[in-house]
C-alpha cells in the first residue's frame, strides 16, 4: 500500500491537522481548499486538553511548541464564567474536556495563527483556490471533483470542508442544516495597557458570557500570548510565514433575529462596519461601562456578522472510502467551546486509523468504521447537548462563594 493516497477536502483546523498527522505517519495526502490562502476571518479559539493533545500527536515537535508558546497565558481561573450585564458573577463551571496540564494548560489560540502554524511544512500538500463540488467512486478509488472541471484521485476522501460540505451533502443528503435563529456581530478589541487596567478581573477568566434580561449575550475572551508571536516564530520556525498578532479581546454580541438591536439595519449581511458597530453599541446600551468601552474600542476592520447554524446528529451511516471530520459531520453551536477541539480530536484519531491500515497491516474499511464509531461515542454527547439550550442552562455551575483556587 506504499502508493496509498488520501484526499482532504477543506483546509480549516481539522483538515490541516489531519494532513500534518498523515505526513508524520509517512502517508501521502493532498488537501484542497477553496480560499486563495489562509483567510483572516475568525478570531480566538478556546482550547482544551482534547484539542491540545491532538496537536501534540500530529504536529512536529517545534510546531507543537510554537502552538504552546503562542497560546494565551494561563488566566487566574481556567473556567467558563457567567456574568450579568453589570459584570456581576452569576456562576462559573469548568470547561468541558479531560484534566488540563496544571503547569502549562491549553487555553486559547488565535485561529489564523494556529492555521498558519499547521500549514507550515505542508506547502507541497495544500492546494488553494480549489472549490470542491462533489466526488465519484470507482472501485477502490475515489475521484474528487472541482468547480473548474478538473479532478484528483485517491484511495480515501476525507470531508473536512465544514457545515456546507458538498461531500457530506452527496454522501449523506438526509442530514439537515438547522438555523438556530441566533445572529451576532463579532470584533477584536486591541488590549492596550490603559484598557486592561480599567477592565474587571472577571473579563480575563477562561471564557466569559455576559447576558442581559432582554436576551442579548456578550461572549468575551482575551488572547494574550505567552510569548510575542514574532519572537516565538523566529526562535522555533524561522522559515514559517506566520503573521505577528498583538493581544486582543474577542467580543461577540449575540441576539435573536428580529432583535431591537437591529433597528435601522435591515440586512445584517450587507451592513458596513459603521452599521455593525452601531448594532453593538445599541446592544450594550445600559450595560457595565467596561463592556461599553470594549465595544467602543472595537477595531472597525474586524467587525463581522455571523449566524449560528448546526447539523442534526446522524445515528450511523455505512462506512466507505469517503469519511468525515469536524464541522462537516458534527457542526455545533459554540455553547461549550468544543467545535475546534472535537475537529482536532477527529483529525488525530483518523490519522491513527489510517496509519494502522497503511503501515500496520490493518483492514482499511474496518479501521475507518472504528474511527467513525469512536467519533460518535466521544463527540455525539457534546454535539447533542450543544443543540439543546436546556442542557446549557442546567449545567453545573459553581456557586459564587467557592474560593477562586478551588474553581
Amino acid at each position: 500500500m506504499s502508493s496509498f493516497h488520501v484526499l482532504i477536502a477543506g483546509g480549516g483546523i481539522g483538515g490541516l491537522c489531519l494532513a500534518q498527522g498523515l505526513k508524520k505517519a509517512g502517508i501521502s495526502c493532498a488537501l484542497y481548499e477553496a480560499a486563495p490562502g489562509i483567510v483572516r476571518t475568525g478570531y480566538r479559539l478556546h482550547m482544551n486538553a482534547t484539542g491540545g493533545g491532538a496537536l501534540k500527536e500530529c504536529l512536529p515537535e517545534n510546531l507543537y511548541e510554537l502552538y504552546m508558546q503562542t497560546s494565551r497565558i494561563a488566566p487566574r481561573r481556567e473556567v467558563f464564567v457567567m456574568l450579568d450585564s453589570q459584570c456581576e458573577e452569576i456562576g462559573a463551571r469548568p470547561h468541558l474536556g479531560p484534566p488540563n496540564d496544571p503547569d502549562c494548560p491549553h487555553t486559547a489560540v488565535d485561529r489564523r495563527t494556529l492555521r498558519q502554524i499547521m500549514y507550515t511544512g505542508l506547502e507541497d500538500v495544500v492546494h488553494f483556490g480549489r472549490t470542491v463540488t462533489g466526488y465519484e467512486e470507482d472501485g477502490d478509488k475515489v475521484r474528487l471533483l472541482f468547480a473548474d472541471g478538473t479532478s484528483a484521485t485517491g484511495d480515501v476522501l476525507v470531508a473536512a470542508d465544514g457545515l456546507h460540505s458538498p461531500v457530506r451533502r452527496q454522501r449523506l443528503p438526509d442530514i439537515p442544516t438547522v438555523d438556530t435563529g441566533m445572529r451576532s456581530v463579532a470584533a477584536r478589541v486591541p488590549l492596550t495597557d490603559d484598557l486592561v487596567a480599567t477592565l474587571p478581573e472577571a473579563l480575563f477568566d477562561g471564557f466569559v458570557l455576559a447576558s442581559s434580561a432582554d436576551g442579548v449575550n456578550f461572549s468575551l475572551g482575551a488572547w494574550q500570548p505567552r510569548r510575542p508571536v514574532a519572537e516565538a516564530v523566529a526562535d522555533l520556525a524561522p522559515d514559517a510565514d506566520i503573521d505577528h498578532v498583538e493581544p486582543y479581546m474577542m467580543v461577540h454580541c449575540g441576539f435573536t433575529e428580529g432583535s431591537p438591536c437591529l433597528a435601522g439595519v435591515p440586512d445584517l449581511w450587507s451592513a458596513g462596519p459603521e452599521q455593525l458597530h452601531s448594532v453593538m453599541r445599541e446592544a450594550v446600551r445600559g450595560w457595565h461601562p467596561a463592556v461599553a468601552e470594549l465595544v467602543e474600542r472595537a477595531d472597525p476592520s474586524t467587525l463581522a456578522p455571523m449566524s449560528v447554524r448546526r447539523l442534526e446528529p446522524a445515528d450511523t451511516w455505512e462506512t466507505g472510502r469517503v469519511t468525515f471530520l469536524g464541522d462537516a459531520i458534527h457542526a455545533m453551536p459554540p455553547s461549550f467551546g468544543s467545535g475546534a477541539n472535537t475537529a482536532l480530536r477527529d483529525a488525530a484519531s483518523l490519522a491513527g486509523a489510517l496509519d494502522r491500515a497503511v503501515n500496520g497491516g490493518g483492514d482499511l474499511l474496518r479501521e475507518i468504521a472504528a474511527y467513525e464509531q469512536d467519533m460518535r461515542a466521544e463527540v455525539w454527547p457534546i454535539f447533542r447537548a450543544s443543540a439543546d439550550p436546556r442542557s446549557f442552562e442546567q449545567a453545573d455551575f459553581l456557586p459564587n462563594d467557592v474560593p477562586v483556587a478551588n474553581r
